[in-house]
């Protein structure tokens, strides 16, 4: 039990006896109440001067760990949401109209160049043909018979048999039968086009989309976008298109960059699919835009790659990075190190006699877990990575000097540099 309780036990019990006493003795209750204030007040100025005399033992420096900034050399990244989109992307239509007769694929399987899709049912076709070259037949017999009138009338027209009107009209006769067959001849060739277009076949090589309409339909053909029938789609699959927007600022930056390299198309762009983790993927930049959107103040770039696995596909969202610095020498901290106010970013320094100092620093990206640090410390510097919350203004610490390390996570040099 402390004393104070023993003093007030004490002092409670002899307030009994002199209330039991007192009367007893001639006096009254009030002079015993009296009394024992009087000496309880001496009895506790008598302890607060022994517990002032006694002196109170002085509190250790509190234990932090510091440890130097990493140094390292790395290359930022500027990340981007990018879309991948076909090389070659077409609509298959037909050209001539006509019922369908049959399909020759199956829907969403690889086809080549020049393979037979779809078969417009070629009868009608056939037959103009026929009629054509009826007609190119008859144009040349014409041309025959008028040859001959032609030559006939020769010798006539020196013997003035004929007139020179006469003459003159044979020839024309034969002018016009020549290019009557010149007419024919073309008829022909525009029947076996429209006859070959019954056989549609595959433009380029990729990835069919599913048939749009089955055998037994009628389709319509012809050159007005509008008006004809889409069969299916096609799209080529390697390589692949991946397209991503950049700021202004980002592209003059790029710009510069790239003054010494001989200009900014050949870059390396590193793409990344949502469950992958880092940028596996690698490709390089082909095309920027010639000029910005006036809407949203950016530039379209486009970077191409590899797609022999057919892992990518027109439409699918990825991640994209583009280098965006230099490789530079940089000094990097865990982020628990870095402490935040209303304005400013900070960390704690250990200066003169284990004395911490306050440095407001500015941050760059994040790299393999540790935040890059610009501005505000040196390599030789010793920072308060963990016990911030122990540091008080002016007092000293007792410093733990611990090397910083990457965790076993980030070792393999695949965390994206991410800006903060």
């Amino acid at each position: 039990m402390r004393p104070i309780y023993l003093i007030l036990a004490l002092l409670i019990a002899v307030g009994g006896a002199i209330a039991v006493l007192g009367p007893m003795r001639g006096g009254s209750i009030e002079d015993g109440a009296r009394a024992l204030v009087d000496k309880g007040r001496s009895l506790f100025a008598s302890l607060d001067s022994a517990s002032s005399e006694t002196p109170k033992p002085k509190e250790a420096p509190p234990e932090v760990t510091v440890s130097q900034p990493m140094k390292r050399p790395i290359v930022e990244w500027d990340e981007y949401t990018g879309r991948f989109d076909a090389v070659e992307s077409v609509e298959v239509r037909a050209r001539v109209s006509g019922y369908l007769a049959k399909v020759n694929f199956t829907d969403g399987q690889e086809v080549k160049a020049g393979d037979l899709l779809f078969e417009i049912d070629p009868r009608p076709y056939e037959r103009a043909l026929e009629q054509a070259k009826a007609e190119l037949n008859e144009a040349e017999v014409r041309v025959g018979n008028a040859s001959l009138d032609v030559e006939r009338g020769r010798p006539l027209l020196k013997s003035d048999f004929i007139s020179k009107k006469t003459f003159d009209d044979r020839e024309n006769i034969l002018r016009e039968a020549q290019a009557s067959v010149k007419v024919g001849e073309a008829r022909v060739k525009s029947a076996e086009l429209d006859l070959s277009f019954c056989r549609i076949t595959s433009p380029i090589s990729g990835r069919i989309s599913r048939t749009l309409v089955t055998k037994g339909n009628y389709v319509s053909g012809g050159g007005s976008n509008v008006a004809t029938t889409v069969l299916t789609t096609i799209v080529s699959q390697d390589p692949i298109y991946i397209y991503f927007d950049v700021s202004q600022d980002k592209a003059i930056k790029y710009m510069r960059l790239s003054e010494s390299s001989g200009g900014l198309l050949g870059a390396n762009v590193g793409v990344g699919l949502p469950d992958e983790d880092g940028f596996p993927h690698a490709g390089k930049l082909d095309f920027v835009d010639n000029r910005l959107d006036q809407g949203t103040g950016t530039l379209r770039a486009r970077g191409v790659l590899d797609n022999a696995k057919a892992l990518f596909s027109p439409g699918m969202f990825a991640r994209v990075r583009l280098q965006g610095s230099p490789e530079y020498q940089a000094l990097l901290l865990p982020d628990e190190a870095i402490g935040t106010d209303q304005a400013n970013r900070f960390v704690y320094v250990l200066g003169a006699n284990d004395v911490p100092e306050r440095r407001v620093v500015d941050l760059g990206p994040l790299v393999d877990g540790l935040r890059v640090i610009r501005k505000g410390i040196t390599p030789d510097d010793w920072v308060i990575t963990r016990g911030q919350q122990r540091v008080h203004p002016g007092q000293p610490i007792t410093p733990k000097r611990t090397p910083l390390q990457l965790s076993e996570a980030d070792k393999d040099g695949t965390t994206p540099v991410r800006k903060p």
